[in-house]
């Protein structure tokens, strides 16, 4: 029983983060690091961890699928990537270092900015 039910959970975050993944070109850690943390009782650490594996899929799909709809700028791209890289491995390294509490306002305020940004 305790299968199924953590399936279906584990399911409908997909589901979601696919689906803004695919609408918003983001939601992957805005969305699945809280409902892993809340539904599936994962720390934050972890969660967060593994949202950069649950990310690449839906990126590659989103990503395919915006340069047949002609949405994708490949200049770009390749540039903001290259920066991308190099603070991805600072924040996993960082990662490490930071306490779950700490983790947790930090991912907050930036969740707040995002909003605030998207509202005004």
């Amino acid at each position: 029983m305790k299968i199924k039910k953590d399936f279906f959970k584990t399911a409908l975050i997909g589901i979601t983060v696919g689906l803004c993944n695919g609408l918003f070109g983001s939601g992957g850690g805005t969305v699945v690091v809280p409902a892993m943390e809340k539904f599936l009782h994962m720390e934050e650490h972890k969660s967060h961890a593994t949202a950069i594996a649950v990310i690449l899929p839906l990126t590659v799909v989103s990503m395919i699928l915006y340069i047949y709809k002609g949405f994708f700028d490949f200049t770009l791209a390749w540039q903001v990537s290259a920066g991308g890289i190099a603070g991805g491995a600072l924040g996993a390294v960082l990662l490490k270092k930071i306490s779950a509490p700490l983790l947790r306002k930090i991912f907050g305020v930036f969740i707040i900015a995002a909003a605030v940004r998207m509202v005004f």
